[in-house]
């Protein structure tokens, strides 16, 4: 197991050059927020991770942390993500693979799942249209397999679906 002084250098390494491009300060406040949003596997919105950063320090504000949210989505460390519940999520983004979200929009349950096939047919479909796509994000909404057992009532055809995801701080 990596020790806590070498763990996420590199990540730290690129904030830290982030943050110097950007002509601010390195601050304590900083490095805490970054630690805990690299430590914290899950879709986190900006109040998420405030209240796990209240949890060690409670000193840190809440504008700390949503910019701190921005310069780690501006250095690329982090990648902003929305399941259809008005609200905004960050994931980790560097070192990370690809992906993309099924949505239980029951339980709120978020699946990632990678597909190669749909990979590819994303890119016969821009090369047909003379499309050239810089990311893209997929979304499917639905019932997971336990809210199926459970649920059998399926939205209108055309309805927007009400999504509850997930909060992963427990209050």
């Amino acid at each position: 197991m990596t020790d806590k002084k070498t763990k996420f250098q590199t990540e730290k390494q690129i904030f830290s050059e982030h943050i110097q491009k950007s002509g601010l300060r390195h601050t304590a406040q900083r490095d805490l927020i970054l630690e805990i949003f690299l430590r914290t596997e899950e879709h986190l919105t900006s109040e998420d991770l405030y209240w796990l950063v209240q949890k060690e320090d409670a000193t840190v504000g809440h504008t700390t942390v949503y910019r701190t949210l921005k310069l780690l989505t501006e250095a690329g460390l982090a990648r902003e993500v929305r399941f259809g519940d008005g609200k905004t999520y960050y994931e980790h983004h560097y070192n990370h693979a690809h992906h993309d979200h099924m949505i239980c929009t029951e339980c709120g349950q978020v699946i990632e799942f990678f597909s190669a096939e749909i990979e590819a047919l994303q890119d016969l479909m821009a090369n047909k249209f003379g499309f050239k796509p810089t990311h893209h994000s997929l979304r499917i909404l639905g019932l997971c397999e336990n809210c199926q057992k459970i649920n059998t009532e399926t939205a209108a055809s055309g309805a927007q679906p009400r999504v509850r995801v997930k909060s992963v701080v427990v209050s």
